[in-house]
């Protein structure tokens, strides 16, 4: 019997393989050819003005309607219309396609049916009859309603605006060469500022003066119910304006004292720059807790967005203060002086972000030294702030593997979306980590040249030239490294390539200690900054158990996350170490209702008793009790001043004693 199977298995093996040996295959796949390119773009004149037409009037669906009438080439057998992929300032392709709807086309008043490229989905192809003379274009931009589909951008009471999401572009040409007739149509009564200028209103349509598609997505419009409008201008040829809109008209009242730090940082960037690069400058400020907070941008204005009560709560938003020093900023590092390779012909051909640390990094720093110049921030304040951020890089054991300069990539990466362990896989550190790297490099020309230059200078020589010239002017790292050098002689390539290229895992503490500090850990805690990260929503104990957690806003109803929420869990902290995961909630410490102010005092009490914290969390329906054996205390850092040290930081952070320059 066993002799009978065995050879039927056999003969049954070898019935198959001499199956399989007769069937023939069909070919191999090859690839299928792709599709002809998108055209490049060319730096020549387009034939004629494209109009644009915006109606933001339906507030209550968060719904802009768009209507473009584009002229045609002569000749040509279809029109490629782009929407807009890269948008300056996003460092990714992040334009947002997914919220258009509505799309018509009619060519010379006839329906047309577009076609989207079957590769790139920002273009769209419209057939064209011989003697076609323009495309008519049509769309709804859906603005999102809900924080989960993007940022809130509308409300019954604000817009804002971004020339970019609602308007589409021949495919061709440079956007500088295509001139654009742009018009609004706001709701009844409402209000609107931005950097371009009006040609004429009646009523509630705004049309503005003819410009070139750069410029237009460029300068942004805000609009609102509630509008008030503040004089900053620090010279009589330097006009700068603060644009307020708020949810609510109470919202926007603003103290003399506050209006002085205010004025006092476009006097601060002036003494500083030397220079400016518009013809009046627009600081586009949203006061809301409907519409989303931003912070972006753009070479005659920028957007930013601060909570409703930024002005009538002040003391509780010290951390958001240094937001317009920063945008404000950009108006001479990154728009005017841009690195080459960030600078594109058309919002549809890629950027590539490796000088993100200078065009970010640098602007961070000035950003909180003018903060602090101008008042905005106390030198107090401002020294809190650094050591929180010179300890968040010592507790970012990422740093261990991914040089800085890989973090500009992260953009586009992560697509800004959440990860799960942040300081493993680790943030933009080119904003926070670029920072320090600029206290350091000042520092360092303070140290060299005995408090004679400072990088002040290299603002000046970097980014003054060319006073009043709109013109972007780019430049590569070599650029950077020999103005440095034109300041202070030294290795500044060697400098910034061991900072920014190389690994680098230890703290970039260098700035602070030759400034006449040092990172320091203790148990008290700064009064300030617990209550204003309360107001931004989360309790920090990230440098000690290792937990970042959500404390929900006043007002805000789930928004800011259920209290005890992980907003992140620090890789090898002690809670990772015990198996906290960023999923979870904590919910009981030592067996009573979490708090922030419990867990601060858990922590305390087992750094005097050596008894491991009982934290219980919860995670989906399930409930996980963790001990967990820390006893090292709050660790809340600062910094120290170390005597018989030069005090540079406190140099950096006063106010300038140079006289406003003549422009």
């Amino acid at each position: 019997m066993k002799f009978s199977l065995v050879c039927c298995l056999t003969f049954s093996s070898l019935f198959i393989a001499n199956a399989l040996a007769q069937v023939k295959n069909p070919p191999q796949p090859q690839p299928t050819p792709l599709p002809p390119a998108i055209v490049a773009p060319l730096d020549k004149p387009y034939p004629a003005p494209v109009q644009l037409e915006v109606d933001v009037t339906d507030t209550s669906h968060h719904v802009m309607h768009v209507r473009e009438v584009v002229p045609v080439e002569s000749g040509a057998k279809e029109s490629v219309l782009l929407y807009p992929q890269w948008i300056p300032g996003h460092h990714s392709p992040t334009g947002p396609i997914s919220h258009l709807a509505g799309i018509v086309t009619n060519v010379d008043g006839k329906r047309v049916q577009w076609v989207r490229d079957r590769v790139n989905v920002f273009a769209f192809h419209v057939p064209l009859h011989p003697g076609a003379r323009t495309v008519e274009l049509e769309f709804d931009y859906l603005s999102p309603n809900r924080q989960a589909e993007g940022r809130i951008e509308m409300s019954d009471a604000i817009a804002d605006i971004e020339w970019s999401e609602v308007v589409m572009y021949p495919a061709g040409y440079f956007t500088r060469q295509i001139p654009f007739n742009a018009a609004l149509k706001l709701p009844e009564g409402w209000k609107y500022a931005t950097a371009l200028e009006t040609d004429s209103e009646n009523g509630a349509a705004v049309k503005f003066k003819q410009t070139t598609l750069n410029t237009l997505a460029d300068s942004p419009v805000y609009a609102g119910r509630y509008f008030k409008r503040i004089d900053l201008s620090p010279t009589q040829t330097d006009i700068v304006h603060l644009d307020l809109f708020a949810d609510e008209e109470k919202d926007l009242a603003i103290t003399p004292e506050q209006l002085e730090k205010h004025k006092n940082l476009t006097m601060e960037a002036d003494k500083l720059y030397g220079s400016h690069h518009y013809n009046h400058y627009d600081l586009l400020l949203l006061l809301s807790d409907k519409v989303g907070g931003i912070g972006l941008e753009h070479h005659q204005s920028s957007e930013n967005g601060l909570p409703a009560k930024y002005f009538t709560d002040w003391s509780n938003g010290v951390l958001g203060r240094d937001l317009l020093s920063h945008e404000y900023t950009h108006s001479w590092n990154g728009k005017f002086r841009r690195p080459a390779d960030l600078w594109t012909p058309n919002f549809n051909v890629p950027m590539r972000d490796d000088l993100l640390w200078v065009y970010e990094g640098m602007t961070q720093y000035w950003g909180i030294v003018l903060a602090a110049r101008s008042g905005l921030r106390s030198p107090e304040e401002t020294r809190d702030i650094i050591a929180h951020v010179a300890a968040g890089f010592e507790h970012m054991p990422g740093r261990s593997w991914r040089p800085m300069v890989d973090t500009t990539n992260q953009p586009t990466v992560s697509q800004r979306r959440p990860v799960s362990f942040v300081s493993w896989q680790l943030p933009e550190n080119y904003y926070e980590e670029g920072a320090l790297i600029w206290l350091d490099a000042d520092t360092k020309i303070r140290e060299l040249t005995n408090g004679k230059k400072s990088l002040d200078d290299f603002a000046k020589a970097f980014m003054g030239e060319y006073n009043g010239s709109f013109v972007t002017y780019t430049y590569s790292l070599d650029d950077v490294a020999k103005t440095l050098n034109s300041v202070a002689p030294y290795d500044w390539a060697a400098f910034l390539r061991e900072r920014v290229y190389d690994l680098h895992p230890t703290v970039p503490e260098d700035g602070i200690t030759r400034g006449g500090y040092k990172l320091a850990y203790s148990d008290t805690e700064q009064e300030w900054m617990t209550r204003n990260n309360a107001a931004e929503g989360e309790a920090d104990f990230s440098t000690s158990l290792g937990l970042d957690l959500a404390v929900p806003k006043p007002g805000s109803g789930d928004d800011s996350g259920p209290s005890g929420a992980l907003l992140e869990v620090t890789w090898d902290s002690p809670a990772f170490k015990a198996g906290v995961t960023p999923d979870m909630q904590l919910v009981s410490v030592n067996g009573k209702e979490y708090s922030p102010e419990l867990l601060r005092d858990a922590i305390l009490a087992a750094e005097q008793s050596k008894q491991p914290m009982q934290l219980q969390f919860k995670s989906n329906n399930e409930f996980k009790t963790f001990a967990i054996p820390y006893y090292d205390g709050l660790r809340v850092p600062s910094l120290q001043r170390v005597e018989g040290t030069p005090s540079r930081l406190d140099d950096i952070l006063a106010p300038s004693k140079s006289a406003l320059p003549a422009m």
